[in-house]
């Protein structure tokens, strides 16, 4: 986030087409607002809301407001990505690489992402690659585990706590009130997809010398009674 004595911008999407179940949108916008207006910093944070948010609102939103948190609320559909609207209202989806890609143009101010929708950590992956801190729900999450996610996490951040603390307040908040969807909201980070991706290349490497090894072996045993009958 920004220093103690800027602001830090808010925005949140949000999309609930037609043909999809609906959520509670407006009473999480309503219950993060308000706890925003409480806050202990509440003056080092300003908020904006987009509802029906189709494709190609994400990107004038986010140029418009230069937030430094973009926060999505709404339906995940896996791999298939998230859930935005048409031009009609219907069903418009937006895959994880794709985000990436968009969120990549954006990561000189948009330093945290959530994705408050269902089986959105593919998404979170895609990027996390290029964004500092970013949470997305492992599997399905209910619509009152959603909300007391949301609301935790920016009280948190509206007592001047880190991301980490606010992601952590936010899991535990969902088992205090009595929700088994607790371990959902997964917190990826740039840095640790960096450490990620350096170990796997360090194995990779391993695993070919250890290969080489294995084969340079194999040759010299297979050669060996040809050398000692050519003796």
């Amino acid at each position: 986030m920004n220093s103690k004595t800027s602001v830090n911008k808010i925005l949140i999407l949000a999309a609930n087409p037609q043909g999809v179940s609906k959520l509670r949108l407006d009473e999480e916008l309503r219950d993060i607002e308000e706890g925003l207006l409480r806050a202990k910093k509440r003056e080092q944070f300003l908020i904006k809301s987009a509802l029906a948010v189709r494709h190609r609102d994400i990107h004038r939103q986010i140029m418009d407001f230069e937030p430094q948190i973009v926060h999505f609320s709404g339906h995940g559909a896996g791999e298939d990505g998230l859930i935005f609207e048409d031009l009609t209202g219907g069903v418009k989806l937006v895959d994880g690489e794709a985000l990436a890609g968009l969120f990549e143009l954006f990561a000189d101010h948009v330093k945290c992402v959530l994705l408050n929708a269902c089986y959105s950590e593919i998404q979170a992956k895609a990027i996390a690659q290029y964004i500092d801190y970013v949470i997305g729900m492992s599997q399905a999450i209910g619509d009152k585990a959603a909300i007391e996610f949301a609301v935790a996490f920016y009280d948190a951040l509206g007592a001047g706590k880190s991301v980490e603390f606010a992601h952590k307040l936010g899991c535990r908040v969902i088992r205090t009130a009595g929700i088994p969807e607790h371990l959902t909201p997964k917190l990826l980070t740039k840095n640790q997809l960096k450490r990620e991706e350096s170990v796997t290349k360090l194995l990779h490497c391993l695993l070919l010398m250890l290969n080489f090894q294995h084969g340079s072996l194999q040759f010299f045993y297979l050669t060996l009674p040809e050398i000692k009958n050519s003796e």
